[in-house]
């Protein structure tokens, strides 16, 4: 299996940033990483090794992009401001640095965008204000409102509440999504969202789920068996939903 790092300094984050290359060709997966993980962890938990009949023989290549949550939606030393500040940066490198880079490196296929956990976040936000970017969806383990609190997981912005959090918080501006092009773009993607049954974030996928049905955006619900909030679930959805 063909890998490969790479490293450059991001002009949006004002750091060096990593992320690593697994394939040659096929249809490009941008991997967001699971909470204040990093960019090899996919690779280290096996979820990587999971999938690489499919890296091999050229069905996908797969982007594993670093995080910096721990500088902004986990950094509870900065403002709730600041934290939504940082991470509109990070959405920033990810559509003007990383997405130009993957079609530089392969910009004849279709692109999914997907992740674990607050990864999944990553994953269905970006493909929500992007769709045009992206032919599929999957979020695995997801949350997809971080204002909503549930268990031991807080609101990620104590309480506060702004336009840049609505617009980046899909549970909140979906239904009000107006956008002809973009609801276009959202009904012709395929979207996966996977949860486990004592997951959390079960009741939120649920209404996750519910908006995108009366917003006709069609899409799949799958409820596993226990919380599969851990890598070893990952493992067997990657090699269902890529």
């Amino acid at each position: 299996m063909t890998r490969s790092y790479h490293q450059w300094f991001s002009p949006n984050l004002q750091k060096n940033m990593e992320l690593l290359v697994f394939g040659h060709t096929g249809t490009r997966v941008l991997f967001f990483p699971t909470r204040a993980a990093r960019f090899y962890d996919y690779e280290d938990w096996g979820v990587i090794a999971a999938i690489q009949d499919k890296i091999e023989a050229g069905y996908l290549q797969v982007f594993c992009v670093d995080s910096v949550d721990a500088e902004s939606l986990y950094n509870e030393y900065i403002t709730p401001r600041e934290r939504i500040v940082r991470h509109i940066a990070y959405e920033q490198y990810i559509i003007q640095e990383v997405i130009p880079f993957m079609h530089q490196i392969n910009p004849f296929s279709d692109m999914i965008s997907a992740g674990c956990s607050l990864g999944a976040y990553h994953a269905i936000n970006v493909a929500m204000k992007y769709p045009h970017y992206f032919c599929k969806a999957v979020g695995m383990s997801g949350r997809y409102d971080l204002t909503w609190a549930t268990g031991y997981f807080r609101d990620l912005f104590s309480g506060y509440h702004d336009e840049d959090i609505y617009f980046n918080t899909p549970i909140q501006f979906i239904p009000n999504l107006q956008d002809e092009q973009t609801l276009a773009d959202l009904r012709k993607m395929d979207i996966i969202l996977a949860i486990g049954q004592e997951d959390a974030f079960l009741e939120n996928n649920i209404h996750f789920s519910e908006i995108l049905n009366h917003k006709d955006i069609h899409h799949h619900l799958y409820v596993w068996d226990e919380e599969a909030h851990k890598a070893r679930y990952w493992r067997k959805m990657v090699q269902i939903y890529l």
